[in-house]
C-alpha cells in the first residue's frame, strides 16, 4: 500500500510521527507521505520537524516516509507562491485541499492549484472537465479519497479523469490510525467510486510513480 496523503500531530492527526509511520508499517504499507495541514502561518514550522523525523524513519524502517504538505484552505491566489515555497523549505510531496463538497473551500482551489503544478489535488469534489484535463497536460494526480465525506464525489472524480485522461490516486486522508487502510479496502474503494480492476491497477502504479519521483 502507497498512501501519499496523511496527517500527524503537527496539524490535526492523532500522532506523532513515528507512531504514524510504524502503525503504517505494521498495516503492510511500504510507503507514506506525511502532509499535513499548511498555510503561511506554520509551514516553516511543520515541515523542518517532518523532514527530521522521515530522515531518521527512512535510515531504519522497511517503510518509506516522504515529508510533505497539504496546503489547506488558501485564497487560490496565494497556492502558486507558497507551493514554491514549501518545496524549498523541503516538502517532497505538495497536496493541495481541493474543492471537496463538505468543506466551505474556496472556488478556484481547484483550478489554483492544478495552475501551479501541486503534485496531489485532494478530492477535488465536482471538478470540472476543464480542470480535469488540464491536470492531465500538467501531471497533476487527482485523488480518490478513502475518507469519510470526500469520498462522496470519487465516482464523479473517476470519471472526470477518465475522460480527460488524468491520473488518479487512493490515498486515506488518515488522521487516526482506523484510518488506514489495506490494499484490499483500497480496491473496494475504487470499485465503489466505478473503476475497473484495469484501472485501479494503473491508479496503485501511478501512487509508485509519483512516490519515486518525489523521493528523488
Amino acid at each position: 500500500m502507497i498512501d501519499l496523503h496523511t496527517h500527524s500531530i503537527f496539524s490535526d492527526g492523532d500522532l506523532i510521527p513515528a507512531e504514524l509511520v510504524r502503525r503504517a508499517e505494521f498495516a503492510g504499507y511500504r510507503v507514506i507521505g506525511i502532509t499535513d495541514h499548511v498555510d503561511h502561518s506554520n509551514y516553516d514550522l511543520i515541515i523542518p520537524g517532518v523532514v527530521r523525523a522521515c530522515e531518521k524513519i527512512n535510515t531504519v524502517s522497511s517503510i518509506r516516509a516522504i515529508p510533505g504538505v497539504e496546503l489547506t484552505h488558501l485564497n487560490p491566489a496565494h497556492i502558486p507562491e507558497l507551493i514554491v515555497e514549501v518545496r524549498k523549505m523541503g516538502a517532497r510531496i505538495v497536496v493541495v485541499h481541493g474543492e471537496t463538497i463538505v468543506e466551505p473551500v474556496m472556488p478556484g482551489t481547484n483550478l489554483a492549484a492544478i495552475q501551479a503544478r501541486a503534485d496531489i489535488l485532494a478530492h477535488p469534489g465536482l471538478i470540472t472537465e476543464e480542470e480535469a484535463q488540464l491536470a492531465a497536460e500538467y501531471g497533476v494526480c487527482l485523488e480518490v479519497s478513502a475518507r469519510k465525506g470526500h469520498s462522496l464525489t470519487n465516482g464523479h472524480v473517476v470519471q472526470r479523469a477518465r475522460q480527460a485522461g488524468a491520473k488518479v490516486v487512493l490515498n486515506t486522508d488518515s488522521h487516526s490510525p482506523s484510518d488506514l487502510i489495506n490494499r484490499e479496502f483500497a480496491c473496494m474503494v475504487g470499485k465503489g467510486a466505478g473503476m475497473t480492476e484495469e484501472e485501479i491497477a494503473v491508479m496503485f502504479q501511478n501512487s509508485e510513480s509519483l512516490a519515486v519521483k518525489v523521493s528523488g
